[in-house]
């Protein structure tokens, strides 16, 4: 059995372990169930989750067994690592109907059938009905809140405060991995390296309290080389669910990624062979342009399937590279606004029309629907789309 240790730090995913001489034996030896925690905070999953998708597909295929725990009871407290406010909670409804909207986008991703089938599991089957008194004298007293404190997901939130409700947050997740351990034989957690303090606070659980093997690993976030979280946009996050994020702006995002970060995506997102992505990224110039249309394709085709990849694919082309009719507009340099690129490309004769079109949804800039007319213009050049049939290519002389 190949080792997915060595396949993950290969391509870049492992940023901390622990036990880690015992864990590489392990996950070289034999099968390794595990597990990977999702806050139902939102109806779709979106880029930060699929690069734990990726992680665990990858620990799939090399015969460990994934166990998908869907956080409807500490979502509805929410987690504070990497936050300055407490999150608002959600009502159990709401919860679960992200519950049921995540196990659809997962089986896209993850087999659950076979010898090493992936179990979904929801933490609200057994944190809901807590006694926290009995909770309390078997999980509370492992945890030294001094210890906890030191912890950076809690000392980031002091200043504005921290309530009981977000302190609980850590005692919970730990719990989480002490009843996986139990039910499941479950001895690995992963996720992000911002959940460093609450994963390795759930091995240290059940090595001291139940004298077992318990192991803990991150990954690291997906960030640009300027050290902002990916999967950003001006609207918003970049989601899943096409819905959300169309297959075309999907695709469009990943296009854009800088040359900096587009051998790091390649690697932590995609299943190509490393070799081909280290002939891909060998140039630093226009030839890594190709590159980056192998990553929006992949990425693409994986999300919403080939069909969708290769229409997305074809219109972008369209757009940006030359095929089909895509006429050009040369505005001036002064031209710094949506609104003066409107009415300097001739889309719009005035303001007024320049505006109304833009709140009506009708204008686009590289694919991604438009919503305030005063914007500052990306990069030139860009793609100015009015309607669906109207588009320009814009260069800023």
């Amino acid at each position: 059995m190949a080792n997915v240790m060595d396949t993950l730090r290969a391509r870049g995913f492992i940023k901390q372990t622990v036990y880690e001489e015992e864990l590489y034996e392990k996950l070289g030896s034999e099968s390794v169930p595990f597990y990977i925690g999702f806050d139902p905070t939102a109806d779709s999953l979106h880029v930060g989750h699929f690069m734990q998708l990726v992680a665990m597909k990858h620990m799939q295929d090399a015969g460990h067994r994934p166990i998908i725990l869907i956080g409807g009871g500490t979502g509805m407290i929410g987690d504070p690592s990497g936050r300055t406010d407490m999150r608002s909670m959600m009502t159990r409804e709401t919860v679960q109907h992200h519950v049921e909207c995540f196990k659809k986008q997962m089986a896209r991703f993850i087999r659950f059938d076979g010898e090493n089938g992936a179990i979904v599991v929801d933490n609200a089957d057994w944190l809901l009905s807590l006694n926290y008194v009995d909770f309390l004298r078997d999980v509370g007293v492992y945890f030294s809140v001094n210890k906890m404190l030191t912890a950076e997901c809690y000392r980031s939130r002091m200043e504005k405060g921290l309530t009981f409700l977000e302190f609980n947050y850590m005692l919970m997740q730990a719990y989480d991995f002490l009843v996986l351990n139990r039910k499941f034989g479950c001895l690995l957690q992963l996720g992000g390296d911002d959940q460093w303090s609450n994963i390795l606070a759930g091995a240290d659980l059940i090595r001291r309290k139940e004298h077992k093997a318990a192991f803990a690993m991150t990954f690291t976030l997906l960030t640009t080389s300027e050290g902002k979280k990916m999967g950003k946009t001006q609207k918003g996050a970049v989601w899943l669910d096409e819905n959300k994020t169309s297959p075309y702006e999907f695709y469009q995002y990943w296009r854009n990624t800088a040359d900096a970060d587009v051998e790091k995506c390649l690697k932590l997102l995609t299943f190509l062979p490393l070799e081909q992505i280290e002939e891909l990224t060998r140039w630093q110039d226009e030839r890594m342009n190709a590159a980056k249309e192998v990553l929006a394709y992949e990425l693409t085709k994986m999300v919403h399937g080939q069909e969708k990849a290769d229409a997305a694919r074809a219109e972008a082309h369209a757009a940006f590279g030359g095929e089909g009719e895509m006429p050009e507009r040369r505005v001036p340099a002064d031209t710094h606004t949506l609104l003066q690129a409107l009415i300097a490309t001739g889309l719009c004769k005035s303001n007024g029309e320049a505006r109304r079109l833009v709140e009506q949804g009708g204008v686009s800039v590289n694919g991604e629907r438009a919503e305030d007319v005063n914007a500052q213009l990306p990069a030139s050049p860009f793609t100015l789309f009015k309607g669906k049939k109207v588009r320009l290519k814009v260069i800023v002389e």
